[in-house]
């Protein structure tokens, strides 16, 4: 019998659907799909981070590695650059992404927000809602959700006019209004409490059809869904018992920052979160990020995050399969879909193994069984007696057992491909570079203005530049001390970000910035002033809008003071409240330098750039022609500082060479995740490569334009190319009688097969030699394999005939291969093989 609270919730989301076909709803299990419940797996995938002609591929490479679901966060700032002036083009065209996700046979969780976080500038929001008059942001306050209501509404009436809902047949079978709301909803009290409501109530009034979730947020209202963010969530329940264990963010990875080391979570670490999750109810898993992609133009927020949003994500930012953890992933989905009747069916028994050790079971009335066993002991690994057989658990780990005698999955076993990617040289050279510099006598001739004191640079900027100069004149008597041999005085200037460049009577005299952790900084240099008039001029330099926090709207960017110089005779000179000349940013963005229609509009420094490579504020521009092959591109901009780059007038994003400082001492996959545990790239730049979308290029004489604020060597900037340059795989053979179906999002079915070892190139190469090729009890790992005391001797020679000169090849783990080197032992078949360009390349 239905419980009473279920049946009551049950009926308010009938009454909420009117007269909407509801063909998704949920119970306490799971979502349920036509009447069947799901358990279900989910990639976030961002269109802005790509572009259209990568979506396709990048969406079937996430159906081919397990996933069921892509979600999405709609980005309102992209979408309505200006009140009421809509833009759904080109990686804008949300309608285009979720049509792609229909036709690959996946469903869409459209996480509208319209608040996304994401390391997305102003968190998703257009700047221009800031300047509503009485508005606040994300509480209960009429400017503010009569605003977020008209974006709502347009962006499901848009979905609705295109048939996208599942209810009337299209992909979306889940919807997000608000997103991480809980945390501030509590510091708002009162307010965010009927703030949260009033979000939930409004989404439920569109009628969708699907289910609404708010992630992070244990107050939503009846019949809105609350899910878990997080490294972790099996430690999260629902707020009500009839609603399913959503986990709408499982992070793969971490994101960058420049300045700081990159990070990598280990894959084993992320499948046992992810197992751990379902054994003990979960049923809706969603990677954040499964392909991250690139921060392009000026989207990256928060500040200081860099234009890659990697995310060390199972597809990279160029949409290459990142191997072993797009691998090891799929094989954990495909355990878990041969415990899906099972787990949707029954609750689990939890049974002691050990001090450390747990089995849960999951036994359902049509006879199903599935047993998760787990070590979680973070050194040893264990032997533990279940269901009257052995087991031998890894360190903290997760054997998945589909009819609870059969082990086909343990989380810290990987067993998949090993790929090394390299960056490589392209048959493409960069050729007739030029230079145009900014001339900073000029300032001020230009649309400027004047007034007294420090202003705050977005109020000026309104965002449209990252750029805004603050230009003041002091004058200097001819009996200063420090003009007749005396120490130079200092000037000290107080900045609330993010980078910040001085010029003295047009001279570069310092620079200085802060960091994501600390906004604030402080420049304190000696400066060269003569007797007389003297112009300084400051160079406020945004890296990203706060995309987090409370009312993070209210936060202030820009030279806020105060600006003293030192050392004078008459002691120090505070010109904060002085005359001040405003210049929103550089003339070649006046001149829309960056695109092939402003080149024109100055006169550009032809021949050697010997004389002009480290001067700061420069533009430079060159052209290429587009290498051979389809391989992803990049420009390797580690000769450069810091500044923004565009190809054919697209813009790449913001560049900075900031060397990553951190502990990169190694990692384990044991033991609990946090971001610092696992960092690389100490004592290199943060970022060094830049993706260059191929779709962007032509086949010759396409446009590099850069512009460089504080100094670099632009001969230097390459383009490569991203490529495997070798390969692993080790697979274990499988025990006997595990076979199931998969059924799919829209019914279709395949069948799980014994088990493969696959080798894959990058496009454009094949694989030239196997390295290392045994089937037994090899030893080792990847780069360092060993022959262990089982050993196939035609393991090299089958290798060899079935894969050199292919760009992938399959071989069957099976003794009818390669005989039987040790009878009753299960083997393995571990293989190295080394990919190189083809010879037409």
């Amino acid at each position: 019998m239905m419980e009473k609270g279920a049946l009551l919730l049950c009926m308010v989301f009938l009454l909420r659907c009117g007269l909407i076909h509801c063909s998704v709803t949920y119970d306490r299990k799971a979502i349920v799909i036509s009447g069947q419940r799901r358990l279900l797996f989910s990639g976030s995938i961002h269109y802005p981070r790509s572009t259209p002609e990568m979506w396709e591929d990048v969406i079937n490479k996430a159906k081919k590695g397990g996933l069921d679901v892509v979600e999405t966060y709609v980005f309102w700032n992209v979408h309505e650059p200006s009140p009421g002036n809509y833009d759904f083009e080109g990686r804008y065209d949300l309608v285009r992404f979720l049509k792609t996700i229909q036709k690959a046979g996946l469903y869409a969780h459209l996480r509208i927000g319209p608040y996304v976080c994401g390391e997305w500038n102003f968190g998703g929001f257009p700047v221009w809602l800031k300047y509503i008059p009485g508005i606040s942001f994300r509480t209960d306050n009429e400017p503010f959700k009569m605003a977020m209501k008209g974006f709502t509404e347009k962006i499901v009436n848009l979905m609705k006019s295109h048939n996208l809902f599942e209810s009337q047949g299209g992909p979306i079978i889940l919807s997000q209004i608000e997103n991480e709301y809980g945390h501030q909803a509590k510091s708002l009290g009162a307010a965010g409490y009927q703030y949260a409501n009033w979000a939930a109530n409004m989404a439920l009034e569109m009628n969708t059809g699907v289910p609404w979730v708010m992630c992070k947020e244990e107050d939503a209202p009846d019949p809105v869904i609350n899910t878990c963010n997080g490294f972790y969530c099996d430690k999260f329940s629902p707020n009500r018992p009839y609603k399913p264990t959503i986990w709408t963010e499982a992070w793969s990875g971490w994101f960058s920052e420049f300045g700081s080391p990159n990070h990598e979570r280990p894959v084993q670490d992320l499948a046992l979160a992810v197992a751990k999750f379902i054994q003990k109810g979960g049923s809706f898993v969603n990677y954040y990020m499964y392909h991250g992609g690139t921060n392009f133009g000026r989207t990256a927020g928060g500040p200081f995050i860099t234009t890659s949003y990697d995310y060390d994500a199972p597809l990279d930012e160029y949409g290459l399969i990142r191997q072993p953890k797009y691998g090891h992933l799929k094989e954990l989905h495909r355990a878990v879909k041969l415990c899906e009747r099972a787990l949707v069916s029954a609750d689990p028994t939890v049974t002691s193994l050990g001090s450390l050790q747990q089995a849960y079971i999951y036994s359902s009335e049509m006879g199903g069984c599935a047993a998760f066993l787990s070590n979680y002991d973070t050194q040893s690994a264990v032997r533990v007696m279940f269901n009257n057989r052995h087991y031998n658990l890894p360190p903290w780990s997760i054997s998945i057992l589909p009819d609870c005698r059969n082990v086909v999955f343990n989380t810290a076993k990987v067993g998949v491909q090993t790929s090394q990617m390299e960056m490589l040289p392209t048959n493409s050279e960069m050729f007739s570079w030029e230079t145009y510099s900014e001339d900073v006598f000029a300032l001020g001739d230009r649309s400027s203005f004047t007034t007294f004191g420090l202003l705050e640079q977005i109020n000026v900027t309104r965002d449209t530049s990252d750029y805004l100069w603050y230009i003041t004149s002091v004058d200097i008597g001819s009996s200063e001390s420090f003009l007749h041999g005396g120490e130079l005085p200092t000037l000290t200037v107080q900045s609330a970000g993010h980078a910040l460049l001085v010029f003295i009577n047009g001279h570069l005299s310092g620079s200085a910035s802060g960091t994501r952790q600390n906004r604030r900084f402080i420049f304190n240099g000696k400066v060269n002033l003569n007797a007389g008039t003297n112009r300084i001029a400051l160079l406020s330099v945004a890296v990203g809008l706060p995309n987090i926090g409370g009312h993070f709207e209210t936060w202030n960017t820009g030279i806020l003071g105060p600006v003293v110089l030192h050392g004078l005779d008459q002691g120090k000179w505070d010109l904060s409240r002085a005359k001040w000349t405003y210049q929103v940013g550089l003339k070649g963005d006046a001149l829309n330098l960056g695109s092939p229609n402003g080149l024109s509009s100055v006169e550009w420094m032809q021949g050697s750039l010997m004389a002009q490579k480290q001067q700061p504020l420069t533009w430079h521009k060159a052209y290429f022609n587009a290498p051979d092959g389809d391989e992803p591109l990049a420009l390797d901009m580690r000769s450069m500082g810091k500044g923004q780059v565009w190809i054919n007038g697209q813009s790449i994003g913001r560049y900075w060479t900031a060397y990553a400082t951190g502990n990169c001492d190694g990692c384990h996959y044991a033991g609990g995740y946090k971001p610092r545990k696992c960092q690389l790239g100490c004592g290199q730049p943060t970022q060094r490569w830049y993706h260059v979308p191929r779709s962007w290029l032509k086949p010759t004489e396409n446009l590099l334009v850069l512009f460089e604020e504080l100094g670099g060597d632009p001969t230097r900037i390459s383009l490569v190319k991203r490529s495997v340059t070798s390969v692993c795989a080790d697979i274990a053979e499988f025990h006997p009688n595990i076979k199931n179906l998969q059924t799919d999002s829209y019914g279709r079915t395949e069948e799980f097969h014994k088990p493969k070892l696959h080798l894959r190139c990058s496009p454009g190469q094949s694989i030239s030699s196997i390295t290392f090729a045994s089937f037994g009890t090899p030893l080792g790992t990847c780069g360092n394999f060993q022959q262990g005391p089982c050993h196939a001797p035609s393991s090299h020679t089958i290798l060899e005939k079935k894969c050199i000169g292919r760009q992938r090849c399959s071989v069957a783990i099976a003794n009818s291969n390669f005989g039987d080197p040790c009878p009753n032992v299960l083997k393995r078949l571990t293989v190295e093989a080394v990919c190189s360009p083809n010879q037409w390349d």
